[in-house]
């Protein structure tokens, strides 16, 4: 792995969830970089097998599984094999998400369920299998990917601020449940990032890519995110820097709401 690494994460297994591509992607690579054993779960079975490739070339450990964390099941043998091969697990990055574009009289009933399942009860099923290894390890850290758009809502997007909004308060609810068995719930509020999920967008939007990125890039520092921006503030809340920060809602997103909270 590139020599910059500080070790950050050195002896830590680490499970990122929507690990295949964008902000899980990024974060998967840097976890690894930082030391970690890293275990990349996702639909996308070739480029999750792309990134196991790309850490175990770079020297790194890397386990992809092919998993729809939304089902029980997947959950279940997730935590599973995780055990079996790993013994432990310290750090948990529940990541993955969708989006549907649409005002509540636009949605399909079958969209909110699938946004809601995969946004926070993804979250729920994960953390559920998991935790109970993470207190055997000693504790650790959880991170939820939430949004700017769960603090503050946003136009044709209910579901997406409903799902949202829920992951900031049961990242809250977690942090206190679980502060006693020495395990850190955090989440992480990012702007628009430079992912194929926000170029989607787009599409439901039915507007071209051009103009929508130049939207989305009208905030203070006058850009869209990058995947490893947000990974490094997952990095952050991993590592024992963050050791007294829990229950907190970090907004990683360029100064996009610094007028409006």
């Amino acid at each position: 792995m590139p020599t910059e690494s500080t070790g950050l994460l050195k002896n830590k297994v680490a499970l990122v969830t929507g690990g295949a591509s964008g902000i899980g992607r990024a974060t998967a690579v840097l976890f690894a970089q930082e030391g970690a054993s890293v275990v990349v779960a996702d639909l996308k079975a070739d480029e999750g097998t792309e990134v196991e490739k790309q850490i175990v070339g770079s020297g790194g450990q890397a386990l992809f599984l092919e998993a729809n964390v939304s089902r029980r099941e997947d959950s279940e043998r997730i935590a599973e094999r995780i055990e079996r091969q790993f013994g432990s697990v310290h750090v948990v990055f529940n990541n993955a998400g969708i989006i549907r574009r649409a005002t509540v009289l636009e949605l399909f009933e079958a969209d909110w369920d699938l946004v809601m399942s995969v946004n926070v009860k993804s979250i729920y099923l994960v953390s559920r299998h998991l935790i109970p290894l993470m207190v055997k390890s000693g504790g650790g850290s959880i991170i939820n990917t939430a949004s700017g758009w769960g603090l503050a809502g946003g136009p044709r997007a209910a579901v997406y601020c409903a799902s949202k909004g829920a992951v900031v308060l049961l990242t809250k609810a977690m942090a206190i449940d679980h502060g006693p068995q020495n395990i850190r719930v955090n989440c992480i509020c990012p702007g628009d990032t430079d992912t194929n999920m926000l170029r989607s967008e787009a599409q439901q939007m039915g507007e071209s890519n051009e103009s929508f990125m130049q939207e989305a890039a009208r905030r203070p520092l006058g850009r869209v995110g990058r995947p490893e921006d947000i990974a490094r503030a997952a990095l952050y809340l991993a590592s024992d820097a963050s050791s007294f920060v829990t229950g907190s809602a970090l907004v990683v997103d360029g100064g996009g709401l610094a007028g409006t909270m």
